[in-house]
Formats: structure tokens, C-alpha cells, sequence
């Protein structure tokens, strides 16, 4: 069984100019980082036309569909019936995107497969971190 997944979405941009096409992005998750999911934009989405990466809970992704979540550099919320907003705030700025709520539950979806919600403790080595950060200290 596979320990990633990455699933591509759609991403609306929010803008002060007129209606922006859609923008390719991807959701990922990796049993071996199980309480986190990154969003990646391509370098042409992005203003720098370098490849953007966000990491933010899990948790706070399923929680935004259902509500305004986050109060720190990622705040996810719904959005009418069928979008989910989601904001990044960096010093540079804010960006802001519409998602298919359907995209993102389906990728919790699928990550609730490769690893349960409430069960990803389970996933983390902690002998091995703990002996790592023992060797680096030495």
C-alpha cells in the first residue's frame, strides 16, 4: 500500500482583477508526516515563478469544511454549498482560493484510509526521532 498521496485540484484564485481562470494545485499526504497535508501551487501560478508549498494540519482542512478554521498563516472555510476558501497569509501578502469542497473530501477521504483520523500517533517512529535527536546532541 502506498504511503503518499497526491491528488491534483482546482484551484480558483481570488483577485482584485477580473476573473481569474482556474489554477492547477495539488493536495499531498504522507503517513510519515500524518498529522499534516501540503498544498502545492506550480511555479507558473505563482507571482515569484518558483513552486509554492503550504503545510497545515490535516485537521484543520476537514474542520474548515464545516466552518471558519484557523487563526494563524492558513484559514480554511466554506463557501456557499459547494467551495471551500482557503487563505495563506505571508509577510508578501495574502492568497486566497476556491476549492470543490468535493475535491477536498474526497482526498480526506482517502487519507482517512491510508491513515484514521485520531490514529496518527500511531504512525510516528518515536524511538527512532528521540535516538536521533540524542545522536545530533551529542
Amino acid at each position: 500500500m502506498s504511503t503518499v498521496i497526491a491528488q491534483p485540484v482546482e484551484a480558483r484564485l481570488v483577485a482584485a482583477a477580473p476573473r481569474m481562470p482556474t489554477i492547477p494545485a495539488t493536495l499531498h499526504y504522507d503517513r510519515r508526516d500524518p498529522f499534516a497535508v501540503r498544498m502545492t501551487f506550480p511555479a507558473r501560478a505563482t507571482l515569484e515563478g518558483v513552486e509554492v508549498c503550504w503545510t497545515f494540519a490535516r485537521e484543520l482542512l476537514a474542520a474548515g469544511l464545516e466552518g471558519p478554521e484557523g487563526h494563524g498563516d492558513v484559514r480554511v472555510r466554506p463557501y456557499g454549498y459547494d467551495r471551500t476558501v482557503l487563505e495563506f497569509h505571508a509577510p508578501e501578502g495574502t492568497a486566497i482560493v476556491h476549492v470543490h469542497s468535493a475535491d477536498i473530501r474526497r482526498f480526506l477521504d482517502a487519507t482517512g484510509d491510508l491513515v484514521p483520523a485520531g490514529l496518527e500517533h500511531l504512525q510516528l517512529d518515536l524511538d527512532h526521532g528521540l535516538a536521533e535527536l540524542m545522536r545530533d546532541a551529542r
